[in-house]
């Protein structure tokens, strides 16, 4: 928010989503002086940037050709967390505005058979902050055996992998750095 006020969003999450009630829900949050949401928002909206600053998401494909460039609807699939390409769809998608955080939301699925099947939604909200910070929160709830197989694992493989999403995505917008 740049309205000075103290309250930072939240992510919108529907009920089949709701953390806690998943098989596996992680969060990650950094907020950085110096950078701002218009900064990071390009880095995050363009697929086939996230490959020059996060080493785990990998093989963006868009079967429409309306990508790398996300929007609200966009179908994709990528590889992530040594899983076979998920199946992927924009379900929010809402660009920063001066008074307003930018919002982007992707299911992404696995079919198969029960112990295969993976359901996940993965957020982020990036919002301009007071005092010339801006704030970027990543979370994700996963539903299905695999994502209960994560959750076991300590440390949880998907906290870990999210914060380096977060750091990377930092350090490029800090360096200006961009994918060729």
């Amino acid at each position: 928010m740049t309205s000075g006020s103290e309250t930072q969003n939240a992510i919108h999450w529907p009920e089949r989503y709701l953390p806690g009630t998943t098989d596996n829900f992680v969060t990650n949050e950094v907020i950085v002086e110096g950078l701002s949401q218009h900064e990071i928002w390009p880095l995050l909206a363009d697929t086939s940037k996230w490959t020059s600053y996060y080493d785990n998401a990998s093989d963006p494909v868009f079967p429409h050709r309306d990508g790398p460039l996300l929007h609200q609807g966009s179908v994709f699939s990528f590889s992530t967390f040594g899983f076979p390409p998920l199946a992927a769809e924009v379900v929010e998608y809402a660009e920063p505005g001066a008074d307003e955080p930018g919002r982007l939301s992707w299911t992404a699925k696995q079919h198969g058979p029960p112990e295969d099947a993976l359901d996940v939604l993965h957020c982020w909200l990036v919002e301009d902050l007071p005092a010339g910070r801006v704030r970027i929160l990543t979370q994700e709830s996963q539903i299905g055996e695999p994502a209960a197989q994560l959750a076991r694992r300590k440390p949880n493989p998907l906290l870990i992998g999210h914060q380096a999403w977060l750091d990377g995505l930092v350090a490029a917008a800090g360096t200006g750095k961009t994918a060729t």
